[in-house]
């Protein structure tokens, strides 16, 4: 794995492993000291922890660590002359260990920033970042098997790598790694089964506001006793010209959790379950190694992987969700990611994790369907709808964004569906927003007595199809019209998204109506006056405000050059996709829709893949824009699982290093 990744995305790899191991600065210089502090805590971390992994991942991380030292020493002049060839397996259980540190909390204001951020995000106004997972039993397919379907959006950059691993004996899991790790990836599947993860947005943080001692210095109280706070001084060296120079940094603890800030009479720390945690890498391998639902169910109670919805297919029918988190069982509300709560005694803080069969889950639930676009768990599916109240403060809220209100569309269209079905739905163009409001514009554009030039125009959209297909006319200005009329001018500036939502539609969104609202719009007037903003900036941006879909939106990868349709998340496509502006006035692919499998699980499984900006980061490998057209027209191609269809399907046969 690890030499096909370096033939692939080269010094990327290698990367990974010098910053794991909190040596950055080294090479590069003191602007990348701050991350090394925390990173030699990680690396700390997992050197204590190495022996408690399970020697089959000990074996898998070593053997990754010398793949990448095989190849720098037999590939010399494809990476820098100063990239190290000695890691070891410790450096690579380092290198995906979340908040592993004992005690690293230099950055959590700006993630605390971050997350506030996102919460004050409507998921309706969100681009669509996360992915689309469903899966299908037996009952809702033509032949009679469960289906899976995984897709993530992330930037195009993100390093997905599609690959089969096969151990005879021991593994045989084809999935979408991530560059620069053996063992963490999103999803895939087996002769057994398959999962896929979705974002969810969690609450797994708790801050508590100690008092000081104001009698010992660097102490606070707690059960009506002192405690010293931990001193942790890192050292981390830095090139500094032809030599190295070193500096100090120091964290602070407390037996309880990290702290992160101290004023105010106060001493604020932080605590979340999976401190510490090393056996993220472990669990996957696990996942990845079941064959059965309830060996994937012991799998996943190791509680490593600490977020993501994990929706679950397999042989013998079972459809499965789950909104995974290692969840703290809180003994006061939820203060969020930036209120403390302040405590003098232990008890008063949280002791135990909600147990993993406590989670919002659903097994073989009616009608026969799972989806989940992360949004919260309540609506996974519309005819076992989870109830809100069963579950603590910090617990995800109601709440339906158009991208997953399209998915319950597209699951429930057809009482029965083939792969291929389930294929088509996904790469389906149609635009939830439109289908909503374009008839509600149109009504508001014609009670203003447009200019003729508007009129045209409006008349036009009337006649769209209300789906971004390349070859359609009208998704482009109504784009440009719904992104300045949620935005709002002057009239909503400084307001919240939610507020800005509420401002915009005449119904907003309700747990009554869950997948028909938001509906109508409150102000027909601006409305209005921004179709006619619209149509005069799309002619300026285009030449004519019935540009086709395609004409504008493209996917640029080496020699291809192709119309893709597909949009946010935000306007409720399931077909999501993120733009860039080009020079040439053109909005090109660069996230979203990347990666997309589709599995049915008959006696050998039957998949279809599809990695739209490649295997290879290289400009110059034949896989580095081999898939880009293909993903573009909406289509997939077969996997090769069965030693049998490999064989056929080499090219070339070697061993690394040889």
């Amino acid at each position: 794995m690890a030499w096909v990744q370096l033939e692939d995305y080269g010094a990327r790899v290698a990367h990974g492993l010098v910053r794991a191991r909190g040596q950055l600065a080294r090479y590069y210089g003191r602007d990348s000291l701050d991350r090394d502090f925390d990173a030699r805590l990680t690396h700390q971390r997992a050197a204590e922890t190495w022996l408690q992994l399970q020697q089959e991942t000990r074996a898998v991380y070593d053997g990754f660590a010398q793949g990448v030292n095989d190849y720098v020493q037999q590939q010399p002049g494809e990476l820098p002359t100063w990239m190290p060839h000695d890691f070891t397996g410790r450096d690579v259980a380092a290198l995906w260990m979340e908040q592993a540190v004992p005690g690293a909390a230099l950055n959590w204001a700006d993630r605390a920033r971050r997350l506030r951020e996102r919460a004050r995000q409507d998921s309706l106004a969100r681009e669509g970042e996360g992915s689309n997972a469903w899966a299908f039993a037996p009952s809702r397919t033509r032949s009679g098997r469960a289906i899976l379907l995984r897709n993530p959006h992330l930037d195009w950059s993100a390093g997905y790598y599609e690959a089969h691993v096969t151990i005879p004996g021991v593994m045989d899991f084809y999935g979408d790694f991530r560059i620069g790790n053996p063992a963490l990836l999103v999803g895939g599947f087996n002769q057994y089964l398959g999962f896929a993860t979705t974002n969810n947005n969690t609450d797994l943080e708790a801050l508590y506001a100690l008092a000081v001692d104001s009698l010992r210095t660097d102490h606070y109280l707690l059960d009506g006793e002192s405690h010293p706070l931990q001193r942790v001084d890192v050292t981390a060296e830095y090139r500094n010209g032809a030599g190295l120079s070193s500096e100090v940094r120091t964290r602070w603890r407390t037996h309880l959790g990290p702290v992160v800030e101290r004023a105010d009479g106060k001493v604020y720390i932080v605590r979340w379950p999976s401190e510490g945690e090393f056996r993220k890498g472990e669990q996957f391998l696990r996942m990845m190694r079941a064959r059965n639902l309830e060996e994937w169910k012991d799998a996943m109670r190791l509680r490593a992987h600490t977020t993501s919805n994990l929706t679950y297919a397999d042989t013998k029918g079972n459809i499965f969700y789950v909104w995974n988190a290692t969840v703290p069982r809180l003994p006061h509300p939820s203060g969020g990611d930036s209120i403390a709560i302040p405590v003098r005694t232990s008890a008063e803080m949280w002791r135990d994790m909600v147990p993993f069969d406590s989670l919002p889950q659903l097994l073989n639930p009616p009608g026969g369907y799972i989806q989940q676009s992360n949004d919260p768990f309540h609506y996974t599916n519309l005819n076992a709808i989870i109830d809100s109240t069963r579950f603590a403060s910090n617990f995800s809220r109601p709440a339906l964004g158009f991208r997953t209100q399209l998915a319950l569309r597209l699951v429930t269209e057809q009482a029965k569906m083939s792969l291929e079905d389930v294929m088509r739905l996904k790469h389906s163009y149609r635009m939830l927003a439109g289908e909503r409001f374009a008839d509600d514009l149109l009504s508001a554009v014609r009670a203003s007595s447009p200019a003729p030039a508007v009129a045209t125009a409006a008349e036009m959209l009337g006649r769209w199809d209300r789906t971004t297909a390349p070859d359609s006319r009208g998704g482009v200005l109504f784009e440009v019209w719904y992104n300045r009329h949620l935005q709002g001018g002057e009239s909503m500036r400084g307001l919240s998204m939610p507020e800005r939502m509420r401002r915009t539609f005449a119904t907003p969104w309700t747990s009554a109506r869950p997948n028909e609202t938001p509906d109508g719009l409150a102000d027909p007037a601006r409305a209005a006056a921004d179709f006619a903003w619209a149509v005069d900036e799309v002619t300026r941006r285009h030449g004519r405000p019935d540009v086709a879909w395609g004409e504008v939106h493209r996917v640029r990868r080496g020699t291809v050059d192709a119309p893709v349709g597909g949009c946010t998340g935000a306007l409720g496509c399931f077909r999501v996709l993120q733009f860039s502006d080009a020079p040439d006035g053109k909005r090109v692919a660069r996230g979203g829709d990347g990666w997309v499998l589709a599995v049915e699980f008959t006696p050998v499984p039957r998949a279809f893949t599809i990695l739209a900006y490649g295997e290879s980061a290289r400009a110059d490998s034949p896989y580095y824009d081999d898939q880009a057209a293909m993903f573009a027209r909406g289509e997939m191609k077969r996997v090769l699982y069965t030693a049998a269809d490999v064989e056929k399907g080499t090219i070339r046969r070697y061993r690394p290093g040889r």
